[in-house]
């Protein structure tokens, strides 16, 4: 049975193609039968997605909790380090509900992105990490509100929101710090710290992976057309504030 619905899905896909529109997979019960390249790729991203969330709200949110400056800031950070665990929570629910073990959920059980090798050490330091570092991540939410797959379409449309109140938290305060030149020193020394971590967040090009997850409709660009997005955002946005973003090898 769970042959001939694969097989019934792959024809589907194969005439929405032909129609320019992709097939779409609305439930997890439909997951299920769908073709086994299919769930893997949507495994994968959901896998990287409940990881590095929880990595990224251990390793910068919560600690920067302490460093905060002020109760207002600290309340903020405290609202950022729940809503990034609040987003690994959604997505190992996704993941367990089509079928990744919840050990591959964690840090200890799959390896968190490189970007999380950077070291935290000062208050400037998070708010660069919200305000580049997740715009990064609001790119990457960007390129799942088309899915093919629509659990992970509207997980992708519930956390929008948040992710972009993340980076807006990192541009206001760092917008804030730059009224002072001892200030803005600061911040313009964490973007240059940062800011050569954050390329490999997109991938490699000509990613195998990547051209899966856009055959299958799940994602829509590829990882070089979204790292040069990013670049350009990104300056863009550090541009306002008196800011650059260093140079960096390919």
């Amino acid at each position: 049975m769970v042959e001939a619905a694969s097989q019934g899905f792959f024809l589907r896909y194969t005439a929405a193609m032909n129609d320019t529109a992709m097939a779409q997979v609305k439930t997890v019960a439909e997951f299920a039968a769908a073709p086994a390249e299919f769930q893997e790729a949507v495994r994968k991203i959901v896998r990287s997605h409940a990881v590095n969330e929880l990595y990224g709200a251990r390793v910068f949110d919560e600690p920067a909790i302490a460093l905060a400056p002020t109760p207002y800031a600290k309340w903020l950070t405290c609202r950022i380090a729940m809503e990034e665990y609040g987003h690994h929570v959604r997505f190992r629910q996704l993941g367990e509900e089509i079928g990744i073990p919840a050990a591959e959920m964690t840090p200890e059980g799959h390896r968190p992105l490189s970007i999380f090798d950077f070291s935290l050490t000062t208050w400037e330091e998070f708010c660069v990490t919200k305000f580049i570092g997740d715009l990064a991540e609001i790119l990457q939410v960007e390129d799942l509100l088309e899915s093919s797959f629509l659990p992970l379409r509207n997980l992708a449309r519930l956390i929008m929101p948040e992710e972009i109140f993340h980076s807006s938290f990192g541009a206001d305060f760092c917008k804030d710090l730059c009224t002072t030149e001892a200030g803005k020193n600061a911040v313009q020394a964490a973007i240059d710290r940062f800011f050569p971590f954050i390329p490999a967040f997109f991938g490699r090009a000509g990613s195998r992976n990547n051209e899966m997850f856009r055959r299958w409709g799940i994602k829509r660009r590829r990882n070089e057309e979204m790292r040069a997005d990013y670049i350009a955002r990104a300056g863009d946005e550090a541009a306002k504030l008196g800011l650059r973003l260093p140079e960096i090898t390919a």
